[in-house]
């Protein structure tokens, strides 16, 4: 027991020294935005390409997609291998909808014209909101995954890395928080 314990403590620093060094890209890539953001070049700016409406409905549900991931976490606890398995499948089927609606995006503005070889600014935007959408595709694997192992092996097996996996899908969604904040919402507003 005593061993179970001192590798899960390892495997949680391990995976806080990635998680700060996932801070670091992001925090580069929001750098990198904050200097390219007015670089258009005569294009139109990214705050005319935004729909408020539609980046909105996906924050939503990446919110609400970290709610249900913190609801299989907290049915850990009571053993219930169904409800983990429901609560984390809901949390796949919710990140799966944001990233759909990511890509539908980046289409949309690729077909209008606006790609990320358009100028600088679209380069950058790109850049940064495509490498969280890449995480997020990820953490949808990571879930499928668990998923399989919780219902072959069971909770036990799944504990530590069901925990680790909901820090990991709460980060995305303090990553997305900014992006909307610095990117769509500072977009909309200019």
């Amino acid at each position: 027991m005593q061993h179970k314990i001192h590798d899960a403590q390892k495997n949680s620093l391990g995976f806080w020294i990635y998680l700060m060094s996932d801070c670091m890209l992001f925090a580069t890539l929001f750098a990198a935005f904050a200097v390219l953001r007015n670089n258009t070049f005569g294009d139109v700016s990214l705050g005319s390409l935004v729909n408020g409406g539609y980046v909105l409905t996906q924050t939503i549900l990446l919110l609400f997609s970290s709610y249900t991931a913190s609801v299989a976490v907290s049915n850990i606890v009571t053993g219930s291998l169904k409800k983990v398995i429901f609560w984390l499948s809901a949390t796949m089927a919710l990140g799966i909808s944001f990233l759909v609606m990511e890509i539908n995006e980046f289409t949309q503005l690729v077909h209008e014209g606006h790609g990320w070889q358009a100028n600088a600014a679209m380069s950058s935007f790109f850049t940064l909101v495509g490498t969280h959408g890449l995480h997020i595709a990820v953490g949808l694997i990571w879930a499928g995954t668990l998923v399989w192992l919780a219902n072959r092996r069971g909770l036990a097996k799944v504990e530590n890395k069901l925990k680790l996996f909901s820090m990991y899908w709460h980060f995305l969604d303090v990553v997305w928080i900014c992006i909307f904040t610095v990117v769509y919402l500072r977009g909309l507003m200019s």
